[in-house]
């Protein structure tokens, strides 16, 4: 008998997202480049929590995550009720476009915007559509330019994955005002506790301003809990209705919520995050540069290095892996000539720049 149950159209037209590998079969020590993940692990007190919530775990989390908001707002000095949390900024974005798009409306996003974009969209039953970039750099006019009358969601992550390069408050605030009010703009702000750039911001004053603009963020990054998958967004009051109503009901878990607000308390081990990430990023990038390997200048924890062509990333991708190092082809993002390289430990970036020259040396 045929099998008459299908998926709703469009839905196999996904390609499911792959995340960073994390083994090579037959290598024992593995460096793993390839997911953006903290460079120390959690921080000791996120740790401590987990371990006392681990206790609580036959019972069900607080549906509203209300201490984790509140968490939240305190540090940032946010709204509490205009915050939600969820599993990872990744479910945010997906339920904020399945509740904002749908058949026969428009998904705009930047042309090496983050998979999960165009992912949503699909699974929406709506059509992703790519903006073109200039220099590896979201072009807030290429965006406006796309935007028809069935654009219904606009996003842009600041700084973007995988170029590691970041619009300024100005061009945002253009782009919110070119956009038509009807247009709900999305700003995917994984990254932002690792800019340091004065023209910089996450895009609270934009989701402050009105009722078209939200911000997401994640504990996945700088506080280093991506197993775990909590994530939040700042949305105007009717928005955070909405993603109320449809998201699960317990979709933050105990132990994610107790580490996420513990996370927030220990500023020292934050402090010390980030500072071992922006000094990792300029060694690594130049030390790529004197290979004559080009990068983009990245704001974020991670690096994207350009080797020139698609065969020559997989060279090096195989040369590194070879030696138990992975980090991330970036073929699935239309770069196929690039690798993305994530922020380790300092052994783990030496190790990994050494290596390079050695690859750069062995093409000799």
């Amino acid at each position: 008998m045929a099998n008459t149950i299908s998926p709703r159209s469009g839905i196999l037209d996904i390609a499911a997202y792959v995340g960073g590998e994390s083994k090579i079969q037959g290598v024992d020590r593995i460096l793993k480049l390839s997911s953006n993940e903290g460079a120390f692990g959690p921080s000791p007190q996120a740790v401590e929590a987990m371990e006392a919530a681990a206790k609580s775990a036959h019972r069900y989390p607080d549906g509203g995550s209300t201490a984790l908001r509140q968490a939240i707002a305190k540090r940032y000095n946010l709204d509490a009720d205009r915050i939600v949390c969820g599993a990872g900024s990744d479910e945010l974005l997906s339920l904020l476009t399945y509740s904002y798009a749908g058949p026969g409306d428009e998904v705009l996003y930047s042309e090496h915007g983050f998979l999960m974009y165009p992912i949503a969209a699909k699974a929406a039953g709506a059509t992703p559509v790519k903006a073109p970039e200039t220099d590896l750099r979201t072009n807030v006019e290429n965006l406006l330019t796309a935007v028809t009358d069935k654009t219904r969601i606009v996003f842009v992550a600041n700084p973007n994955n995988p170029t590691g390069t970041y619009l300024s408050l100005s061009e945002l605030e253009a782009l919110r005002a070119g956009l038509p009010e009807d247009v709900l703009l999305v700003i995917d702000a994984a990254y932002a506790e690792f800019v340091n750039r004065n023209d910089y911001s996450a895009g609270l004053e934009l989701v402050n301003a009105g009722q078209n603009t939200v911000m997401t963020r994640t504990f996945s990054k700088l506080f280093a809990l991506g197993g775990l998958r909590v994530g939040w967004g700042y949305f105007p009051t009717e928005i955070a209705d909405v993603m109320n109503r449809v998201r699960g009901p317990f979709n933050v878990g105990s132990v994610g919520q107790a580490a996420g607000i513990a996370s927030l308390q220990d500023l020292e081990f934050q402090q010390k995050s980030v500072e071992h990430t922006l000094e990792w990023v300029d060694k690594t990038q130049s030390a790529l540069n004197d290979l004559g390997i080009q990068t983009t200048q990245s704001v974020a924890n991670f690096i994207l290095a350009r080797l020139g062509s698609p065969e020559r990333a997989e060279a090096a991708d195989t040369y590194l892996r070879e030696r138990g190092i992975i980090v991330r082809r970036m073929g699935s993002y239309d770069l196929p000539d690039s690798l993305r390289v994530s922020i380790g430990a300092a052994d783990e970036m030496e190790i990994f720049i050494n290596t390079m020259r050695d690859f750069v040396g062995a093409e000799k």
